[in-house]
């Protein structure tokens, strides 16, 4: 089975975003999709190891930045390669709220979904997120940005770091496994991507 096949499936790239004690926190995520009409609403699936899902889980309420091909790299790794755990991703960020109270992108986005959680489904490394849409807006006519287009025209690669002459890169956020071969089973601890989302290099030097 060639899992590459997954690859030619069509993505949108979203900042998913929500709050807990006053604390703001979003992750990019590939995998929104409307569900139903009437009531109007949408399935997120977001890995657990994401700060960003426990406070989902937690406050059943979040936003959807729908991110335009305008948005720069730096966003990207901003909220995507590193845990709110960790850092306060909005630091830099001059914050606009919804009517929920949550933040949204409104410099990279062109539109947002307030949205919140009816049902929970557990799909083993990840949750997904049944939730009504509660409020919509759309910012501006700027084209929505694919993941093929990011891959192709936003994302940069970062330098490699390894003492091996086998590694394996993550196409997703660049981070770079030291050795060979790849478990069939890692998840990169950066953006939270399985195995199949990463490059053998060799012979970089």
């Amino acid at each position: 089975m060639n899992l590459d096949a997954l690859m030619k499936i069509e993505y949108g790239l979203f900042c998913l975003t929500a709050k807990k004690n006053n604390f703001d926190n979003g992750c990019i995520v590939n995998t929104v999709t409307q569900v139903t009409l009437t009531p109007c609403q949408v399935a997120v699936a977001v890995n657990k190891c994401n700060y960003t899902h426990d406070i989902i889980k937690e406050s059943k309420d979040f936003n959807i930045s729908v991110l335009t091909q305008k948005t720069p790299f730096s966003v990207f790794k901003n909220f995507g390669y590193q845990s709110g755990r960790n850092v306060n991703k909005f630091e830099d960020f001059q914050i606009k709220r919804s009517a929920n109270g949550l933040a949204y992108l409104a410099d990279y986005a062109n539109s947002y979904m307030s949205c919140a959680v009816k049902e929970i489904i557990d799909l083993g490394t990840h949750s997904l997120f049944i939730a009504e849409v509660t409020d919509a807006q759309v910012l501006n006519d700027n084209p929505s940005v694919s993941y093929d287009y990011y891959l192709n025209n936003i994302k940069e690669n970062l330098p490699i770091e390894t003492n091996s002459k086998v590694a394996w890169r993550c196409k997703i956020c660049g981070y770079v496994y030291d050795g060979d071969p790849l478990p069939s089973d890692f998840i990169c601890p950066i953006c939270k991507h399985g195995a199949i989302d990463f490059e053998k290099i060799e012979n970089f030097e």
